[in-house]
């Protein structure tokens, strides 16, 4: 069998879909972005990873499955080019419009280009209470099973202690930037812990090995929390507008859930109530309970 992977970004999302490898047979390339080729390069065998501008060495070959996760009409106007038996995900119908596959509906329902408008899919978004592993992998007549994150091996760095810190969210979603911090940190290294903040690295393999060396990440809904769970490290992770139900927790995840997430859910602006409505004291009893194990 051979399988075409498309997902470019964000990060975090390419390195969740990676469990899609632990159950798809045969040969399988993967068309991801420049800087994430690092994260699923030779991860497992029988497996191509190609740079969105290498994506044309991709056209080599047809496949039994294209998985198109993208949903712009650039990479739909590829997935054209591309021999294959079986689409599933986002595509250019005749008039050169994004739609998607019946068999993706589940996943693509809640999307960007939604058959039902943004509006109807942030509702049927809040209300969906199954994991990305679960509604992809039942698109694809595949069953979720807990299969776990592939993640290559870190690079060695000299950043190690008890609770890493993932404080910076991004430009996209300002109001997942919790507003304290700064105190959790206080609060932390007043018990005696060393804490951490992530620091910008220069690669994702530096990023990795912060993570990787530590007992217990705190932050968002962004790539290092997903890090932690691929590695198995212990995360408190705060969500003030982007769906916890999404995130398979895998056991070792402590979520903290906004009472405001129904009225800032996925808002890119900014409300102050939406960063500070998680008191301090619930995020340093669920941080400790985690590094206490």
């Amino acid at each position: 069998m051979r399988t075409l992977i498309i997902k470019l970004g964000a990060a975090g999302d390419v390195v969740r879909t990676t469990t899609l490898m632990r159950t798809l047979p045969g040969e399988v390339t993967w068309i991801t972005a420049a800087k994430s080729v690092v994260l699923v390069e030779g991860v497992r065998d029988n497996l191509r990873v190609l740079s969105w501008e290498q994506r044309e060495v991709a056209r080599d070959r047809s496949y039994d499955l294209v998985v198109n996760l993208e949903d712009t009409l650039d990479v739909a106007d590829f997935v054209k080019t591309v021999k294959h038996a079986r689409l599933f995900g986002a595509y250019a119908d005749a008039a050169n419009n994004l739609t998607y596959s019946e068999d993706a509906r589940r996943w693509f329902d809640l999307s960007l280009i939604s058959r039902f408008g943004r509006v109807q899919a942030d509702k049927l978004k809040y209300e969906n209470r199954a994991s990305y592993q679960e509604l992809i992998f039942e698109g694809l007549d595949l069953k979720f099973t807990g299969q776990k994150y592939y993640l290559p091996p870190p690079a060695k760095t000299g950043l190690s202690g008890d609770v890493a810190v993932a404080p910076v969210a991004g430009p996209v979603w300002p109001m997942k930037n919790w507003a304290y911090y700064e105190d959790l940190i206080a609060a932390l290294k007043a018990r005696g812990l060393v804490v951490n903040v992530l620091p910008n690295r220069p690669t994702l393999l530096e990023h990795l090995g912060d993570v990787f060396n530590h007992r217990c990440l705190v932050g968002g809904d962004s790539l290092p929390m997903h890090f932690a769970l691929g590695f198995g490290i212990p995360c408190v992770t705060i969500f003030n507008c982007t769906s916890p139900w999404e995130i398979f927790d895998y056991g070792i995840q402590r979520k903290l859930v906004s009472p405001l997430l129904g009225e800032f859910f996925y808002k890119r602006g900014f409300e102050v109530r939406a960063t500070n409505a998680i008191p301090l004291q619930a995020v340093l009893d669920e941080t400790l309970a985690a590094v206490n194990g």
